[in-house]
């Protein structure tokens, strides 16, 4: 083999050991780079949370509170925020019936929510939304009369939504009178005994009350016409019914 021979074998197992070392540095540059924007993208004093918008039609809900329940349960940055825990966490809210959670570039978070739309309350102790869920209000019935009138329901568990359509049906038929309910009571035996506005105490019994209430709309201008108050009015009859009188004020 001769001299040149070798020197060209040299030159280029040189260029051949350059791009080597040149590629396996560049691997490292790579590698060290990944693992510090990593560090970067986890640190929650360079990519923290810091913009958290909260929207929807809100009466009971403070939007203060849903912030601070996701700084308390996603301490970590803006890459770190898990959107289904988030997510899962706002609907788990006493007043949250559906919320939507998204995040937006680069450190914002939006959150639209809807709100249970309280309609009665239920056995003293919770509300029943518009669909005959319950819900735990969380909140006291002082602070909850000052912001809604809602009448009261009693009945047997699992009876929710029976209740519902059957308040709704009877105070569809009221509102002709001007009456609305107060309280209605629905017995284990599916008895419905309902509390009017005007102090009026109604049995409607257990089947067609519907038609025992609106003979009572029918024969209440007849009744109001008696010079008594009345205390309750029992329908439970084919035909006809039942007045019962509150006692005469005596004079002293």
């Amino acid at each position: 083999m001769s001299q040149l021979t070798v020197l060209k074998m040299l030159h280029k197992n040189s260029h051949l050991c350059m791009g080597l070392t040149f590629f396996i540095g560049l691997l490292g540059l790579l590698a060290f780079a990944v693992i510090e924007l990593n560090k970067w993208l986890e640190d929650e004093q360079q990519a923290p949370v810091q913009d958290i918008v909260v929207s929807g039609e809100l009466t009971f809900i403070d939007d203060k509170n849903i912030k601070m329940l996701i700084k308390r349960t996603q301490p970590g940055s803006f890459f770190e925020l898990d959107v289904n825990q988030t997510h899962q966490a706002v609907e788990a809210m006493a007043w949250v019936y559906r919320a939507s959670v998204r995040k937006r570039w680069p450190s914002g978070l939006e959150i639209f929510v809807v709100e249970q739309q309280p309609f009665a309350i239920w056995n003293d102790d919770m509300l029943l939304n518009q669909y005959g869920d319950v819900f735990d209000a969380q909140i006291s019935r002082a602070d909850l009369s000052l912001k809604i009138r809602l009448p009261n329901l009693y009945g047997p568990g699992g009876s929710e939504q029976t209740a519902l359509q059957g308040y709704r049906n009877m105070q569809s038929l009221l509102e002709t009178s001007n009456l609305y309910i107060v309280e209605m009571f629905l017995s284990e035996r599916f008895a419905w005994n309902v509390a009017l506005n005007n102090g009026i105490k109604l049995n409607l019994g257990r089947t067609k009350f519907i038609n025992r209430l609106q003979r009572f709309v029918d024969l209440l201008p007849l009744i109001s016409q008696q010079n008594r108050q009345v205390d309750y009015v029992d329908l439970r009859y084919d035909t006809g019914l039942a007045v019962g009188w509150k006692p005469s004020k005596k004079i002293v």
